[in-house]
């Protein structure tokens, strides 16, 4: 316990410089690029150059770069991610109440990928090069060479439109109606995971596969020990620290594709957030929107640091 806690604190220690790398790369692009704050804030509405003058003096945008990074990581510290453009309400409000839908969304996507995978990919390695195997082979080939929103928009034509056992897009909250839910979230979650699922089913297939032909496995059942509980207790427990590394890059992927994803059915998330701010010319919920997803990165992939240590323990000792 000792040393999970040990390399947890040095886990976070490095997350700090980690962190405000992000933070700085995000000001530095936005502060580039060709969105004036200013006459977004103003847009439709003709404003004076004295105007413009006072909004930016106001806001600090006249100040040297390094002050504005000062004051910026100040506010975000803070909690304060500015004032959106259009709408004139803090960026944070608006993140807080399209953020629960697009976590929804991944963590769902998640679950079915980490579930389809472990399934297909203990299977196939069980059935090596056999017909079981090499059916989830070409399937998991098919699915990492297939986009996320090729396979949304083929679900919405014929599972959708054509046998209407879904909906096209929108939003039931669960509070409401969990069926409800379930039934507008399913589509989207399939279309953002099966891409996934086929990848770590590769990974996971490769890692039964190299444990099932060590030493301790044949010894094991050798003795007497039933192939299954072999594999649940010892086999699948050694080959998951692979495809963990596989999965902490690939929430980063959910996370991304999430935008897509919500785009095409209308889900009133982070995606959606970013699209219309995008369309519109509003920096401030841009940016917001890429700062809470980069840390929701980061925090993901501390979570996979800490499944690794509980999953091998063998890292504990290696790395403390």
């Amino acid at each position: 316990m000792v040393a999970i806690v040990r390399i947890l604190l040095r886990r976070l220690a490095l997350l700090v410089p980690l962190t405000l790398g992000i933070v700085l790369f995000v000001f530095v692009v936005m502060r580039f690029s060709d969105v004036d704050p200013a006459s977004a804030f103003f847009q439709g509405a003709n404003p004076t150059p004295e105007q413009l003058h006072d909004f930016r003096e106001q806001h600090g945008l006249l100040d040297p770069l390094p002050v504005r990074y000062a004051g910026f990581v100040g506010d975000l510290l803070h909690g304060d991610l500015g004032t959106s453009a259009l709408t004139r309400a803090p960026v944070a409000d608006q993140v807080l109440t399209a953020l629960p839908l697009t976590l929804q969304l991944t963590f769902l996507g998640l679950g079915i990928a980490v579930v389809l995978a472990l399934v297909a990919g203990v299977t196939a390695a069980i059935h090596r090069d056999r017909l079981p195997d090499q059916i989830i082979r070409v399937l998991s080939l098919t699915g990492v060479a297939a986009p996320g929103f090729w396979l949304a928009l083929l679900m919405i034509q014929y599972l959708a439109v054509g046998r209407g056992w879904f909906p096209t897009g929108g939003y039931v909250n669960p509070a409401d109606s969990l069926t409800g839910w379930l039934w507008t979230m399913t589509l989207p979650a399939l279309a953002l995971s099966l891409p996934v699922a086929a990848q770590l089913t590769r990974i996971v297939r490769t890692s039964v596969v190299e444990e099932l032909d060590k030493d301790y496995v044949r010894t094991a059942i050798g003795s007497g020990l039933p192939p299954r509980v072999v594999v649940g207790r010892n086999v699948l427990r050694n080959a998951l620290v692979n495809p963990l590394t596989v999965l902490g890059l690939r929430v980063g992927y959910l996370l991304g594709g999430a935008v897509v994803i919500e785009t095409i059915f209308a889900l009133p998330g982070m995606g959606k957030l970013m699209i219309d701010a995008v369309k519109n010319g509003d920096p401030a919920v841009v940016q917001g929107v890429v700062l809470t997803t980069a840390a929701g990165f980061v925090v993901v992939n501390l979570v996979i640091d800490i499944l690794y240590l509980l999953v091998n323990p063998r890292l504990r000792e290696t790395t403390a």
